[in-house]
């Protein structure tokens, strides 16, 4: 090319970029890519989801709230005016019935059915709870076969049978309505001097605990019924009989945690639903209170250093191990200050009125804030919900469909054998 050439282009580029300046334009950006879906919408920003068992608690008065802090029983074997009032006045969280309140299959599919009808329009379904272990701590009526005792269970050494057993007894209480049993056992059966505990432990020793009645916890969970596992943290190595007067445990945190313990922390690594803690006093971890009332035993150990962050309840409140000692409206407030979530109440509607009195005073006073109220509260509707509990009637049962699932379990047709 010659220099001349090459000059002119030089001087029209030069002219082209002035040009350009003189007038404001800017060079045409570099076209963009399409979006990889062009026929899709923007994506609006997305909130978290809300958590609907804290819109449940913000639709909730106090009233509401304290009455799910309680299981109550009840008298008779029919719907009671005490009963109805502790529903539509106090908005009780449950009911737990008895032996006495037991006296045939369709009796108590009316008299549980009566409940949930009287509480439909509350907050929150009801805990309809019982004790049925087997063996000697039998609720159900005649209609139903007998099942074992948990050391006859465990005495089999058979995973599948055990879990078979839990099924049964989901089987039978789940037929009648109830959604809640205190079962299983995890006591060990360690002092042959123990007045209440015996061949309701699956043994003796914490490995045939731990097989068993978890094995027995998951078969009763796989019936939708909650399942409460019982005495935190261990009422096997007593003399004293708690119903009647305050046992002493004079064992170490060390001791405990290499023996009495050992069931719990399986069952929380299995996803117990809920745990019942005894009327046990336990020098070595509270001198003055009994576990069910120590926020050193409920929080500190139970739920901080075993990292249990579920349902934590009392045993019966009104057994001689409690109302011995303390009146039973103050060890109320201080179960939940402890870290309680519900405290059952078995017995006598004057008792159960006096720990709802003293819980309403201790949350007005601020004594029982409404967090710790909340945070109660929050794990037993997220409970009820898991089971997706539902206030609906039965209205009748078959007791020869689960006395067949029975059968099949125990591998026998004779009834009660």
């Amino acid at each position: 090319m010659s220099k001349k050439l090459s000059l002119c282009l030089v001087i029209a580029a030069m002219a082209f970029v002035l040009l350009s300046c003189s007038t404001g334009q800017q060079p045409a950006p570099e076209p963009q890519a399409p979006p990889a879906d062009i026929g899709q919408q923007p994506t609006p920003s997305t909130q978290p989801p809300t958590d609907p068992i804290v819109e449940q608690l913000g639709e909730m008065s106090l009233e509401d709230k304290l009455g799910q802090l309680m299981i109550v029983g009840l008298e008779g074997t029919s719907m009671q005016e005490d009963a109805r009032a502790m529903i539509k006045e106090h908005k009780i969280g449950g009911f737990i019935l008895y032996k006495n309140n037991i006296a045939s299959a369709s009796a108590t599919v009316e008299l549980l059915d009566e409940l949930k009808t009287a509480n439909l329009g509350n907050p929150a379904p009801l805990w309809l709870s019982v004790d049925q272990e087997g063996g000697k701590v039998s609720r159900m009526p005649q209609e139903f076969i007998s099942l074992p005792s948990a050391r006859e269970v465990a005495a089999r050494a058979d995973l599948d049978y055990a879990y078979g057993i839990g099924e049964a007894l989901g089987a039978q209480i789940g037929s009648l309505g109830f959604n809640m049993n205190f079962a299983p056992v995890l006591d060990i059966d360690s002092n042959p001097d123990n007045p209440v505990i015996g061949d309701r432990a699956y043994g003796s020793t914490p490995d045939s605990v731990i097989e068993t009645g978890i094995a027995v916890m998951e078969g009763l969970q796989s019936q939708d019924v909650a399942a409460v596992v019982k005495h935190f943290p261990g009422h096997g190595d007593t003399s004293v009989d708690s119903h009647l007067d305050l046992p002493v445990v004079n064992k170490s945190l060390d001791e405990l945690e290499a023996f009495e313990l050992l069931p719990f922390v399986e069952a929380i690594q299995q996803q117990a639903d809920a745990v019942m803690v005894a009327h046990l006093l336990i020098p070595a971890l509270d001198e003055k209170l009994p576990a069910s009332l120590s926020y050193a035993v409920i929080t500190g150990l139970l739920r901080d250093k075993l990292g249990y962050d579920g349902v934590v309840m009392t045993d019966d409140m009104t057994m001689g191990g409690i109302v011995k000692h303390y009146n039973i409206g103050e060890a109320a407030v201080q179960s939940i200050l402890a870290g309680s979530d519900i405290v059952l109440v078995g017995h006598d509607t004057q008792l159960q009125l006096q720990v709802l009195q003293a819980l309403r005073a201790s949350a007005q006073s601020g004594q029982l804030s409404e967090e710790r109220i909340d945070e109660s509260v929050y794990r037993v509707l997220k409970l009820k919900s898991r089971y997706s509990l539902q206030d609906e009637v039965l209205r009748r049962v078959d007791t020869a469909a689960v006395n067949k699932q029975i059968q099949a379990v125990l591998g026998s047709t004779d009834k009660g054998e």
